[in-house]
């Protein structure tokens, strides 16, 4: 039985298929609509877009950890090959970084709605357009890994079992 819990499958996993994306996109997801629900807030000064933007930011933070936990185990099961290295070992730091400054920016966000719930200032929007740009830069490495690279693609897979790829 712990036979076919090992056993990988014709992606390389252990599991049918990827994990990392599917997580990563929520994580995506959450802070873009809570970047985009304090902007129209801000400007239409409705304050109960703000509590929808803290909450999509809360759960943004915890589930950008347990991204990071899927994407370490598949980038180590995909066995990437030498010209895939350096974008994945770009997309791995940005993507730690990623998981500090969102967490500090939720933190500082809690600051904020703990002291007015009804407002938030500029600064605020420009760490969350800066966050937003980082996160669109994160997505171009993530979108080469499979697009351009093919990490856990049938043919890639066997190509490195083959060592055609190295």
């Amino acid at each position: 039985m712990l036979e076919h819990f090992l056993s990988m499958n014709d992606h390389n996993l252990p599991y049918p298929d990827t994990m990392h994306p599917i997580v990563v996109h929520f994580v995506i997801a959450m802070v873009l609509f809570a970047f985009l629900c304090d902007v129209i807030g801000y400007f239409t000064r409705n304050h109960r877009l703000f509590e929808v933007s803290w909450w999509n930011m809360f759960f943004a933070t915890i589930s950008i950890f347990i991204a990071i936990i899927f994407g370490q185990f598949e980038a180590g099961l995909a066995k990437p090959y030498n010209v895939s290295q350096p974008v994945l070992n770009l997309h791995t730091l940005l993507g730690w970084s990623l998981s500090g400054i969102l967490a500090a920016i939720t933190a500082w966000r809690y600051v904020i709605r703990s002291r007015n719930p009804e407002k938030i200032s500029v600064y605020y929007l420009a760490a969350g357009l800066i966050l937003t740009s980082l996160i669109v830069v994160q997505v171009y490495f993530g979108d080469q890994l499979v697009w351009v690279y093919g990490l856990h693609t049938v043919p890639v897979v066997e190509a490195v079992k083959e060592g055609l790829l190295q």
